[in-house]
């Protein structure tokens, strides 16, 4: 869902600073290079930029240049206009670790590979910074997963994603067999490598490699795809946004699992466990620079041939010259 302009506004109660939480991926130089850049043009439009203090250090900034320098469990993203995030997808989903559960928006500059989550590649920097410095920009609200997981009747474990929430074998020599469940009622048991549990907006991460459909993110949608399933009934399934996905490990199961939620979080699986997987309470907000659609981001991001295509303005135009030719 896009949030209009209007939504996007400073509160005034709150005073006259803007602040800006930056959170960069420092270990390789192009992005403290990126990174220095951003900060010192922030600076030079008066917002206030705040970093947390190991990245600050990292980054190398220049002598004179002042910014907040926090600790991670103090970042207060609640208290930013936004998270300007300079890296990869890796590196935008650490950052949504500090904003769940708040408002505020992520702007994603990519120096990744395919970096799907970005919304501004390095070289546009300086359109991007004016754009925020302007407050010419849009918010998408992404639906995220809420996950639990149980042993027994005790729930023993409670997390999220953006991406996906995956059940894997902990080992690889053992095979997961699994029940899985849709509202409430059994679908389906067998063995496997794993199960992906996906938004809409992770349908281009693991859910994309593992065979699952790409869904278009203002689709609302859950997402469950078997990992390697020995099974004929063993498809990649799409639900609504209402519906809750479980995956039970089979208490006779050999092997172990272990749930990963966006590849960061980990919480291990003992045969007997259960996983359930709804909607979360709380989106995601990714800022948007740019008003191309879905179709356009997906071609540029995988280099997709398009080669050929005449589209609607080429039809028109052919139409048009069947109908001068068949006047008299």
């Amino acid at each position: 869902m896009t949030v209009p302009q209007r939504d996007l506004e400073s509160d005034p109660a709150a005073g006259p600073a803007r602040r800006i939480l930056v959170v960069a991926h420092t270990g390789r130089e192009e992005a403290r290079a990126v990174t220095r850049a951003i900060v010192g043009a922030l600076l030079g439009h008066g917002l206030v930029v705040r970093m947390l203090e190991d990245e600050a250090k990292e980054s190398e900034l220049p002598v004179g240049v002042e910014v907040e320098s926090v600790p991670c469990e103090a970042a207060g993203a609640d208290e930013c206009e936004l998270v300007l995030v300079i890296g990869g997808d890796g590196t935008i989903l650490r950052a949504c670790e500090l904003t769940h559960g708040t408002t505020t928006p992520l702007l994603g500059v990519n120096l990744g590979h395919v970096g799907f989550l970005a919304e501004a590649e390095s070289e546009e920097v300086d359109t991007m910074i004016e754009r925020v410095v302007a407050r010419r920009w849009s918010v998408d609200e992404r639906l995220t997963l809420d996950v639990q997981v149980f042993q027994g009747k005790e729930k023993v474990a409670s997390t999220w994603a953006l991406n996906e929430a995956s059940v894997e074998k902990a080992a690889r020599s053992r095979m997961l067999e699994v029940v899985v469940e849709v509202d409430g009622r059994p679908l389906s048991r067998f063995g496997c490598d794993g199960i992906v549990c996906a938004t809409p907006t992770g349908s281009t991460a693991y859910n994309f490699s593992a065979g699952g459909p790409v869904v278009w993110p203002e689709v609302e949608a859950l997402l469950m795809v078997p990992i390697s399933a020995h099974a004929l009934f063993a498809r990649p399934m799409v639900v609504g946004p209402t519906s809750t996905l479980a995956v039970e490990v089979l208490a006779r199961t050999e092997g172990a699992g272990v749930l990963w939620c966006d590849g960061r979080r980990t919480v291990d699986l003992p045969p007997g466990a259960r996983i359930e997987v709804r909607r979360g309470a709380s989106p995601v907000r990714l800022v948007r620079l740019h008003e191309a659609p879905f179709t356009d981001r997906l071609v540029a991001k995988f280099g997709l041939p398009v080669a050929g295509w005449r589209g609607a303005a080429e039809r028109r135009r052919r139409q048009a010259d069947h109908l001068h030719q068949d006047q008299p």
